[in-house]
């Protein structure tokens, strides 16, 4: 129920009395835990918040925030913990064990199918339809998934292990995560994943719904408990393995037929990055083929699986154009960016005359002409000062609030049209260069570039929205990266399937800023965060 941004509707801290009654509803929803942890859960002089937010569906939710981490919510009075208290507590709820590529279809939304539930040796947890459940991968005992059982464990086995399993409601990397401090999962080995022949004589790995190609369950099978390599530290061999097991998902389970042919880093960024295992990583430089395009020459070469053509021109059809991969003449121009109103149920009486419906997009002109039109029409401008314009009965239903009625008889010009334009719905038109016009309610979002930390004081830069502007995450990273000299790499976005943001070490704000500003040309006011430079840099 996270998989959306939530809003914000209160932030306090908690009263004494409240503190004492959660901690007695806590002891009650889970009587595992013990005297001292509820203690260090609900501590009794550290600071702690209430924080009202509602999900993107409407319901109501409350949190309870702890040293900036959620660790629990409250939904139709019944808690919940999050990933975060999981963690500590691996042990609070019955679990059920599923395969890596699972977690981000369970990121997106989606429950968890019994199909792709892990069976143990040991058996099923003993669940009752409604009962507390976490989720974990194979590799790993820490928590990546909160929700309820869909069904009882009996009826799991009556079913034949078909159906739905657990309903999922927060998951790792949800925007409930992301309200946190966004760290990870600790590597929790489970004790049966030492070697790959015990691993495999432990587990009964269910049919999954979607069957797979045998190459890509070999991978999934042989996939390594975390704890035996370490990504900074990871051998080509290993990354090789990494890239092939994406690979071969993404072409089995993500890409469409009617999606092709595409962009190679449309490719990476949408459809293997989303197949890659929770905890690691993909990054191509690590690999002995060092660049994308070698990977995807190999796999051509030795499986006849993928054809590439290299592009010498603008292909018609595709999403975004071409763009350099460098600091040379710039082949990107940006788009056009047009702010528009739609004829609200409000307006249309407004509208009936030049037949512009609900729904109808209209330019600032256009709506300030056809207010203008209506005005002469209906001869209601003063005769004694031509400044103001009569209300009508239209006008008055339309532009004034009930307590207005009696009030106002007369609007000057200016406060005619910003009524009417603050009672439309604000969209926007974007035009890429050779293709046609889109329009969208709501606002556009911007470029986002701000600073993070990632422990030790070491600080990194994110950016994020590219892709509404036309620009491919994966050239700005490489131009900024031969810019500054650092490192690089694109991060999957929780909750968003098609769009990653751009990682890169150090506070590289004016950097960022002056390779968007100067040489992709983004008008200032679409790019937030540039206040956040360091001081003392060059000014743009």
């Amino acid at each position: 129920m996270f998989a959306r941004p939530i809003r914000v509707k209160s932030n306090t801290a908690i009263k004494g009395s409240d503190r004492r009654k959660l901690k007695a509803d806590l002891s009650t929803a889970f009587p595992s835990l013990s005297a001292d942890e509820l203690s260090e859960l609900v501590p009794n002089k550290e600071e702690l918040n209430v924080v009202k937010i509602y999900a993107y569906k409407g319901d109501a939710v409350t949190l309870y925030v702890l040293h900036k981490n959620p660790l629990f919510f409250e939904l139709e009075k019944r808690l919940y913990p999050t990933v975060y208290v999981l963690w500590r507590y691996p042990a609070l709820l019955p679990t059920f064990m599923t395969w890596p590529p699972v977690l981000q279809k369970m990121v997106g939304g989606a429950d968890l199918m019994l199909p792709g539930v892990v069976v143990p040796s040991s058996g099923l947890p003993d669940v009752k339809l409604g009962d507390y459940c976490s989720v974990t991968l194979v590799n790993n005992r820490a928590p990546v998934a909160v929700g309820t059982a869909a069904v009882s464990t009996g009826e799991m086995h009556s079913l034949g292990m078909k159906g739905r399993g657990v309903c999922v409601l927060h998951t790792y990397m949800d925007h409930l995560w992301a309200f946190g401090d966004k760290s990870g999962p600790p590597s929790l080995p489970n004790a049966e994943c030492d070697g790959q022949e015990e691993y495999e004589e432990e587990y009964e790995v269910n049919e999954m719904e979607m069957e797979e190609e045998e190459v890509v369950e070999k991978f999934v099978e042989e996939e390594q408990c975390p704890g035996e390599t370490d990504d900074r530290k990871m051998p080509q061999e290993t990354m090789d393995a990494l890239l092939l097991q994406c690979f071969l998902h993404a072409l089995k389970s993500k890409v469409k037929k009617s999606e092709l042919p595409l962009l190679t880093s449309t490719f990476l960024r949408n459809h293997m990055f989303a197949c890659c295992p929770s905890g690691k990583q993909i990054d191509i430089k690590k690999s002995s083929y060092k660049k994308l395009s070698k990977f995807l020459q190999a796999m051509q070469k030795q499986h006849n699986l993928v054809r590439m053509k290299e592009l010498t021109k603008e292909t018609e059809g595709e999403v975004a154009p071409v763009q350099d991969e460098g600091e040379g003449k710039s082949l990107y121009h940006p788009p056009e960016i047009t702010t528009m109103y739609s004829v609200s149920s409000r307006l249309e009486p407004l509208f009936h005359d030049v037949q512009k419906r609900k729904g109808t997009i209209l330019q600032p002109a256009e709506v300030k002409h056809l207010v203008t039109e209506y005005v002469k029409k209906n001869e209601l401008v003063d005769e004694n000062n031509k400044n103001y314009v009569t209300v009508d009965p239209i006008l008055c239903d339309c532009l004034l609030e009930r307590s207005e009625y009696q009030e106002i008889g007369s609007l000057k010009w200016d406060d005619l049209f910003s009524r009417t334009l603050g009672r439309m719905q604000e969209c926007y038109q974007i035009v890429y260069p050779g293709q046609r016009p889109i329009q969208k309610k709501g606002h556009i979002e911007p470029i986002d570039i701000a600073v993070s930390s990632r422990g030790s004081n070491k600080k990194v830069t994110l950016i994020k929205n590219l892709e509404v502007y036309g620009l491919d995450p994966a050239v700005v990273a490489t131009a900024l990266q031969h810019r500054v000299q650092a490192s690089s790499v694109l991060q999957p976005i929780p909750g968003s399937k098609d769009k990653v943001l751009v990682q890169i070490q150090g506070n590289q704000i004016h950097q960022a800023g002056n390779l968007l500003l100067d040489h992709y040309q983004i008008p200032r006011k679409y790019i937030n965060g540039l206040e956040k430079a360091p001081k003392g840099g060059k000014k743009k």
